[in-house]
């Protein structure tokens, strides 16, 4: 009879969009020092089991994407609770290494996930400048401060340096996924999950990668009842910032910013 006295139950909800990282002069990206205070936030209200955590991003910056990771396990372990991460259209790459900071990780059946690999992206226009007659003048302290310059022949040397690289990094990126997902990870070289390959989320299902197919607003009521409360943290973009990234952006610099932006999504479809 005294049921209306039942405390319900409260779930901080952040959620994360987009590139991670820098995008351009103005216009952030997901990163760590504009997270910061809005993942404290959320992991510290009073008497809470569980923070929820979606997340929508095709990847970017490894170093962000560690240091994101990073501090949600830190905060989950100081403040003694469980993170249940939600994968949005996509959780790939860096990304996806954020969610592995999830006890659990649930995706939409149509959701992108994995693509466990690093990547860099180059042009060479040694031909095109030589061709409009422009002449490249460089002027360096430390034989290899210019590797990889887009202007110049590729030298294989660098090409290796550069790969040696990848390959710590990717490394890493491999530790955490095994540290996160332990035994539940089926076959990973039978199955290539760490070659940077990326599946929907019903076959992430079965390779592992995630904990159950499903929406946060659906989990969160099946664990803890339809009247659970869902506080929702996100980080506003402020008017400042808004008018900085729509109008001090020369039109070159805004278009390179959206290419790249862009470039990164459409590589999962979107």
């Amino acid at each position: 009879m005294f049921s209306f006295l039942k405390k319900k139950s409260v779930i901080p909800h952040v959620r994360l969009t987009g590139v991670i990282g820098s995008a351009g002069r103005f216009n952030k990206g997901i990163d760590l020092a504009g997270q910061r205070d809005i993942l404290k936030k959320a992991f510290s209200l009073k008497k809470i089991s569980h923070v929820a955590v979606s997340i929508n991003s095709p990847g970017g910056s490894p170093v962000q994407s560690h240091l994101i990771y990073s501090y949600i396990r830190q905060l989950a372990e100081k403040n003694k609770v469980k993170v249940i991460i939600f994968a949005e259209d996509v959780a790939a790459s860096g990304g996806y290494l954020i969610s592995c900071a999830g006890d659990e990780i649930y995706a939409n059946s149509s959701s992108i996930i994995g693509s466990i690999g690093v990547i860099s992206a180059s042009f060479g226009f040694k031909d095109l400048i030589q061709k409009i007659g422009v002449e490249r003048r460089v002027y360096t302290a430390g034989k290899n401060k210019s590797t990889l310059d887009p202007f110049v022949e590729e030298k294989e040397e660098d090409v290796k340096r550069l790969k040696n690289i990848q390959l710590e990094l990717h490394a890493d990126f491999i530790k955490v996924v095994e540290t996160s997902r332990g035994s539940k990870l089926k076959d990973p070289e039978k199955n290539n999950i760490f070659t940077g390959e990326f599946w929907t989320g019903k076959t992430a299902l079965g390779l592992g990668l995630i904990d159950g197919i499903g929406n946060a607003d659906q989990i969160l009521k099946e664990k803890f009842g339809e009247k659970v409360i869902i506080k929702n943290f996100e980080k506003p973009k402020g008017f400042i910032a808004r008018k900085l990234s729509s109008s001090m952006l020369d039109p070159v610099e805004k278009l390179t910013n959206i290419i790249e932006e862009k470039s990164m999504w459409q590589k999962f479809g979107l």
